[in-house]
């Protein structure tokens, strides 16, 4: 008889918490509040997950979603946070290209 694999939990960043969801049942497996903030992004790499928000780091397990650091990111300002390589970062780039087309077609018609 074939193994099944376990699924892996679905990260989201929602209203300043990361919350861990069963992506078969919709169950929740943990939450964890971080801070006041607009977007909470999220990326993980192996048994840890990072948070960014508000312009701050959060580095949490991702089995538990308790946190394991946190660096405030001084000087840099409360913007959102880009993990390279996540799909985030790819969308946000997509969009800056669509906008860039779309002024450039706008100052083309006038």
């Amino acid at each position: 008889m074939p193994r099944t694999r376990k699924s892996e939990p679905l990260f989201i960043g929602i209203g300043s918490h990361v919350v861990a969801i069963n992506p078969t049942s919709g169950e929740e497996l943990w939450r964890t509040k971080l801070r006041s903030a607009s977007y909470i992004t999220v990326y993980r790499e192996g048994k840890h997950l990072y948070a960014g928000a508000s312009g701050e780091l959060f580095c949490l397990d991702a089995s538990s979603g308790s946190i394991v650091w946190h660096n405030k990111l001084k000087g840099l300002g409360m913007g959102i946070v880009a993990f390279a390589g996540s799909e985030y970062h790819a969308m946000a780039s997509m969009m800056a290209q669509q906008t860039a087309a779309t002024t450039a077609a706008v100052v083309a018609a006038t």
